[in-house]
């Protein structure tokens, strides 16, 4: 039996190939061909976000973003994910219930290239919008700040196109900059992150919000006429 070996090794653990049921074997098989389309998916979106960047810097003389990150969940990640919501454990299950296998997180400099890469991207014709949530106008209980899209995107395979969902956060590089170290402070933590260090986190934030408009109103200034 052809069961693609080299690439479900990493998910077994050193468990022989000869000990899993064909049928486990190829719902494996199937996570992993799947895994491979949203690289695809992440591939075709961070390009056309590239190419926007790259527009703007011989146009405009600027980056509006800064650094694109990209991930993928593993097979692992997914199946964990979909055990813990008591949903089957297949790919089907998996890209009807879960929307956020493939991510791509755009940093940028300040909040207004926020909007205008999102307003840009959605507008392209193969980008099909699925769901906005603005965490910059309505913040989290915990002060985060990041703008969320969820969108669809088409994968172009040997025999037959697929859309493919990918969730996309776009925010400053102060957000960033904030999410990050709150991630990692409560990442792991038996029994989160202490009282008091959740309310000088939202302080933080708050601060950190300052400065963001703070330093767009700068960047407003050095772009209007005549300054």
């Amino acid at each position: 039996m052809d069961i693609q070996g080299s690439q479900a090794a990493y998910l077994l653990d050193g468990i022989t190939v000869d000990m899993i049921p064909e049928k486990t074997m190829k719902t494996i098989q199937g996570f992993i061909r799947m895994e491979g389309i949203y690289r695809a998916a992440v591939r075709e979106i961070a390009t056309k976000l590239e190419n926007l960047n790259s527009e703007f810097q011989y146009a405009r003389d600027r980056n509006p973003i800064h650094q694109i990150q990209t991930r993928i969940k593993t097979p692992q990640s997914i199946m964990g994910k979909l055990a813990r919501r008591s949903l089957p454990l297949t790919v089907d299950s998996a890209r009807e219930n879960l929307h956020d296998i493939a991510g791509i997180r755009v940093i940028c400099s300040y909040i207004d290239d926020i909007y205008l890469i999102s307003k840009l991207l959605t507008s392209q014709d193969d980008i099909e919008l699925i769901r906005t949530r603005d965490y910059i106008a309505e913040p989290k209980p915990s002060g985060y700040r990041s703008l969320h899209l969820v969108v669809t995107v088409p994968v172009f395979l040997s025999d037959r196109t697929e859309r493919v969902m990918a969730e996309i956060q776009i925010r400053t590089i102060a957000m960033d900059f904030w999410a990050s170290l709150e991630h990692e402070l409560g990442y792991k933590r038996p029994g989160g992150i202490p009282e008091d260090a959740v309310r000088e986190l939202k302080e933080l934030a708050e601060i950190i919000w300052d400065t963001d408009c703070r330093m767009q109103k700068l960047h407003r200034t050095k772009e209007e006429p005549g300054s």
